[in-house]
């Protein structure tokens, strides 16, 4: 069950839950604790199964047409399950509903990490187009890929 999550002190809760147990991707602590501490400005999406959240999206508003993917996490034992897929359509649609145009999401380009590689394919599943790719933003050992949508 999706459910939009408007209380602060949850979505901390739930992204901390989340992203400390998926530590392959979120294993740099500042990074970590900056999504959590952000989250809360965010439209905060939480999946629950068997009354345990397993999962989380966040939408970051980058500009007066543009959301952000920001962060997005499921429990690894709910990978492949089609829960992220969930939280993402539900999230693509409040994104239109609240009258945005283009959805967009950062993540390491493809070929750099085989972790990342399964974020990039979800991603291209999803829908998501390859935009650009800026080393500047994480470094030349991390090339950032941004991946782009019209929600139109």
């Amino acid at each position: 069950m999706i459910e939009q999550i408007k209380d602060s002190e949850t979505k901390k809760a739930i992204a901390r839950k989340i992203l400390e147990a998926l530590h392959d991707w979120f294993e740099v602590d500042d990074s970590r604790e900056k999504y959590i501490a952000e989250c809360v400005n965010w439209i905060f999406l939480a999946v629950k199964e068997d009354d345990d959240y397993v999962g989380f999206l966040c939408l970051k508003e980058t500009g007066d047409a543009t959301v952000e993917l920001a962060v997005m996490g499921v429990l690894k034992e709910y990978h492949r399950n089609g829960l992220g897929r969930k939280l993402f359509e539900a999230a693509k649609k409040i994104a239109g509903e609240e009258g945005y145009s283009f959805l967009q999401v950062k993540t390491v380009k493809m070929g750099v990490y085989e972790d990342y590689d399964i974020t990039n394919r979800f991603y291209k599943a999803c829908g998501f187009k390859e935009f650009e790719v800026i080393k500047e933003i994480w470094g030349e050992e991390n090339p950032c890929q941004i991946y782009v949508m019209s929600l139109r």
